[in-house]
């Protein structure tokens, strides 16, 4: 390699842009009844302390890291998944009280409970007999 090539292949090393990583869209089934919104997502792999969840105002972010244990002495030769990252965010309705979530993560499916707010909820009404 002449002199010319090995600068040329330490600035095309220097220039190269880190790898990205992929981060997969965790499926998710969204269902609204009179009380609010349940969210769950397939997040296989993810423990509760490998599990982040932040709300806003305005948005929920869900975010975890899978990790899959491989016996000892074992290695992969071929996997389909190709990252081991989940994140997914949404747009929260201003009908909703999301200071009030309930989380719960079972054998990798994460639910959500997001309650709307008491005036938006249909409640029923009494009626007096005179």
């Amino acid at each position: 390699m002449t002199e010319t090539q090995e600068v040329a292949a330490r600035r095309s090393a220097d220039v190269q842009k880190p790898e990205r990583q992929i981060v997969l869209n965790p499926p998710v089934d969204i269902c609204e009844d009179a009380e609010g919104i349940t969210l769950v997502a397939d997040m296989p792999g993810v423990s509760k302390e490998r599990l982040n969840i932040e709300v806003d105002k305005n948005g929920l972010l869900i975010e975890g890291d899978a990790h899959f244990e491989m016996p000892e002495g074992i290695k992969a030769l071929y996997a389909d998944v190709r990252s081991t990252r989940y994140r997914r965010s949404f747009s929260l309705s201003p009908e909703l009280e999301s200071n009030n979530i309930d989380a719960t993560l079972k054998d990798g499916v994460l639910t959500l409970k997001i309650p709307k707010r008491a005036e938006l909820r249909p409640r029923r009404i009494e009626v007096r007999v005179d």
